[in-house]
């Protein structure tokens, strides 16, 4: 570059601004061009954003119009505030139910009868107390640790059994007091001595003076200052218990929160208009997509201007699939009262390209066709078999109808006892324990109630209710139902299907009266047989096909019952909003048709930076060139000049006038 500065010295013509006019020349078409292909590609790229951002937002209600319980929204009033209700619209039904509440549930409070005179340094006994609250149990030891009565309290609350301890200044000395954490008669607290240093285990001397259960002698261990209680209502003079004062699947759908004891009537009542929200979200959604169309592939037919998608076949081509969804008949329903969008008031404005939504006209068909317009929006599956349920479709399923045919009824595991019950039975400290296991992954550990049971079907009613209150079992989401055969012994069997599904006993202290000793029961078996001609899959009661088999990839029925052999068909129907959400993940998925058109322009606009990358190093070699020519024609003119100079230089010595002075 610092040589350029000397170019025309020796021409006055071949300077450096004539290279740079040169090279700006060279430059501008090419450049020129990459610049607008630029802008184009941006400009492109920036109209496909939005439109991506537009179709999406519809995805969002198509979704919740999707699922089936969201076009069954529900509300529920209580006409006592202290008789709360809540409702879960997918189980919910419409009725109306007389509720009574008698009784509030509440916790356990005992009391040590005996008074201390230090809470800080009287002794208590030492030996180990054994606290059962529900089925836990916990084993704590009295130590010279921690041997007071606030050692022994502050020794409950660390070791988690289930209550929790304090002491009380009465001002005539200091109490022990303890409370069940939870609420109810299953989590009655009862408390047990070994090892009492003061004395025997029961002699209400030393530590057994803080020994409790419900069967105890008054005046002797812990006072029940306040006996635990189960909540009571009835629901239409059918009587309920829990132990709390939460009320989960008595009916339905519905949970009641209890305050107070007392009577109401709860309605619950079809939610129409929040079901009408959602579609009219949907609506709105979409004349917010159409209106993103028209501003980017619209054409001005009076000024004769487009826009630019005009014509684009990205654009035409959504737009197509689209209507296409939202103008059909669902197959499947070609026969029904509710057929397409138009039938429940969804209606295309062929002006604008949007829809118009007759609110009133949807909540009258919702009222009166449910099952229909549910298949209008949602996926559903309806089978002949009243015992054959649709679960599920997969991303593959086609709507069409499938015939079933069953090889294998699913069954329950179960375990039947070693013996039949000898009864009368007693039940006291040597028999009173056992533990089993269910479904091979939940361990639940049983405590019967000590006293004499004069039939086979009282124990196993005990049993029953020591199972139905076990948390174990409760959080594991499973339940076993204890029953008597015929010659009179005990069978166990759970709740669930399948080959996961079993009941064993891993030990039973001397149950041999009862007929029980530690066994591994028979698993269950899970569901068999074909859909739609394929070889199916099972768990448990659900039979299912996984891709590659069809029409019915991803089809899922649980099969009830057990019937073996047809069992009928079932139509799947898949719904406008369905087949939305499947049409728009497809258009903005990996390989959908915005994403392709988003990764060729960006193809594009890398193309242009090689390109201007290369136009540069082109430019750069052209100037390079010119100001070498430049310089060896301006070295050249410059001799040129010189030779020019000395040449007149010897033509003016010739001149007459020099001879004429010789």
């Amino acid at each position: 570059m610092a040589g350029i500065s000397s170019l025309g010295v020796g021409s006055g013509v071949l300077t450096s601004d004539l290279v740079d006019q040169l090279v700006a020349a060279e430059r501008a078409p090419t450049e020129n061009r990459l610049t607008r292909k630029t802008e184009q590609s941006q400009a492109l790229l920036s109209a496909y954003g939005k439109l991506r951002s537009a179709i999406t937002e519809l995805r969002l209600p198509m979704r919740q119009l999707s699922a089936p319980d969201n076009l069954k929204a529900f509300s529920a009033n209580s006409s006592n505030e202290d008789i709360g209700v809540s409702v879960d619209s997918t189980k919910a039904n419409r009725g109306t139910y007389s509720v009574e509440v008698t009784s509030l549930a509440g916790a356990q409070a005992l009391a040590s009868r005996d008074v201390f005179a230090d809470r800080d340094a009287t002794s208590v006994g030492q030996g180990a107390l054994t606290l059962s609250v529900g089925d836990k149990t916990t084993n704590i030891t009295v130590d010279s640790s921690n041997d007071t009565l606030q050692g022994l309290a502050n020794a409950i609350n660390d070791s988690d059994a289930g209550v929790s301890a304090g002491v009380i200044d009465t001002g005539n000395g200091f109490q022990l007091v303890l409370s069940a954490d939870e609420t109810g008669t299953a989590n009655s607290v009862s408390i047990s001595v070994s090892g009492d240093t003061g004395g025997s285990d029961t002699d209400n001397q030393g530590l057994s003076r803080f020994a409790f259960n419900s069967g105890m002698d008054a005046g002797a261990g812990f006072q029940e200052t306040i006996a635990a209680s189960d909540a009571v209502m009835k629901i239409n003079g059918v009587e309920v218990t829990r132990s709390t004062n939460n009320f989960e699947n008595v009916i339905d759908g519905l949970t009641f929160d209890i305050a107070a004891t007392g009577t109401s009537i709860v309605k619950v009542e079809q939610d129409l208009g929040a079901v009408a929200d959602r579609v009219q979200g949907f609506v709105d959604k979409f004349n917010g997509f159409q209106s993103t169309v028209n501003s980017l592939a619209g054409f001005n037919a009076e000024a004769g201007v487009g826009s630019l998608l005009t014509g684009d076949s990205t654009v035409r081509g959504i737009q197509n699939q689209l209507r296409q969804i939202l103008t059909r008949v669902v197959p499947g329903l070609e026969n029904s009262s509710v057929r397409s969008l138009a039938d429940v008031g969804v209606t295309t404005n062929f002006e604008t390209g949007g829809l118009e939504f007759d609110r009133k006209k949807f909540e009258e068909q919702l009222k009166n066709s449910p099952d229909d317009v549910t298949a209008l929006f949602a996926e559903q599956g309806r089978a002949t078999d009243s015992q054959v349920e649709f679960v599920r479709s997969g991303m593959n399923t086609q709507p069409g109808k499938y015939d079933l045919n069953i090889t294998q009824a699913a069954t329950q595991g179960a375990l039947t006892g070693s013996s039949g019950v000898s009864v009368p039975v007693t039940i006291d400290g040597t028999n009173d324990e056992l533990s089993f296991q269910i479904n091979g992954e939940t361990s639940v550990s049983l405590q019967l109630t000590q006293q004499t049971y004069n039939t086979a079907q009282d124990l196993a009613d005990e049993l029953q209710a020591q199972f139905n209150a076990s948390n174990a079992l409760k959080a594991s989401g499973s339940s076993v139902q204890v029953g008597v055969d015929g010659s009179g012994t005990l069978t166990f069997t759970s709740a669930k299907y399948g080959s996961d599904s079993n009941v064993s006993i891993v030990s039973a202290e001397d149950g041999s009266s009862y007929g029980l000793a530690a066994a591994t029961g028979a698993a269950g078996n899970d569901v068999a047989g074909t859909i739609g001609g394929r070889a199916a899959e099972g768990d448990g009661q659900v039979l299912f096909l996984g891709s590659g088999n069809g029409g019915a990839s991803g089809l899922q029925v649980r099969i009830l019952g057990d019937q073996t052999g047809s069992r009928g068909s079932i139509t799947f129907i898949e719904g406008v909003a369905e087949r939305t959400v499947d049409l728009v993940s497809s258009f903005v998925g990996a390989d959908g048709a915005l994403e392709s058109r988003t990764q060729s322009l960006n193809r594009e606009l890398e193309q242009i930076q090689e390109n201007q990358v290369r136009l540069d190093e082109r430019i750069a070699a052209y100037r390079e060139r010119l100001v070498k020519q430049f310089s060896a024609a301006d070295s050249l003119i410059s001799q040129l000049n010189s030779t020019q100079d000395y040449v007149s230089q010897q033509l003016d010595a010739l001149a007459p006038q020099n001879f004429n002075k010789k």
